[in-house]
């Protein structure tokens, strides 16, 4: 494993627009992250130009960027989960961009722009941008620790 791989994830909305549990959740899974070699950050914008803009510039830089969206995104077992979020992080430099859209979805010009490999449902259920960001961060940790063969995956 390389050294230093950081993740965004980058969320229309407002930061103090969630919920406590919500927040208390995922700074859980935030904590249990920090003696990994995984640092993720997310980033709030409050309109969607602003994570259009944002989202293209992690792709020119050379980012690996995956958007989730349950309708046009693939599903994935936490092992491929796993083995892809190692994979993004290799292909990216050791630099991997998450982005949730707010609550009516992801802005029509990053679906179009982005192929379907580039696309992760969580479920087909739809969740709250908050949520799914909570159980994105789970994943992620989930992620390290199946990477890691711990008994937290079983």
């Amino acid at each position: 494993l390389t050294m230093g791989m950081q993740i965004k994830i980058r969320i229309v909305g407002r930061k103090n627009g969630s919920e406590k549990w919500l927040e208390d959740a995922y700074e859980m899974y935030e904590t249990r992250l920090r003696p990994s070699n995984v640092q993720v950050e997310t980033v709030w914008h409050k309109t969607d130009p602003d994570l259009i803009k944002n989202v293209n510039f992690d792709k020119e830089k050379g980012h690996t960027v995956i958007l989730l969206d349950p309708a046009q995104g693939r599903t994935k077992t936490s092992e491929e989960f796993s083995n892809d979020m190692y994979d993004w992080l290799d292909t990216g430099g050791s630099r991997l961009s998450f982005v949730i859209g707010g609550a009516p979805g992801l802005p029509a010009e990053l679906l179009q722009t982005y192929s379907k490999n580039e696309k992760l449902s969580l479920s087909a259920l739809t969740f709250t941008h908050q949520f799914a960001r909570t159980l994105l961060m789970e994943q992620i940790y989930r992620a390290t620790e199946i990477r890691k063969g711990s008994g937290y995956h079983k």
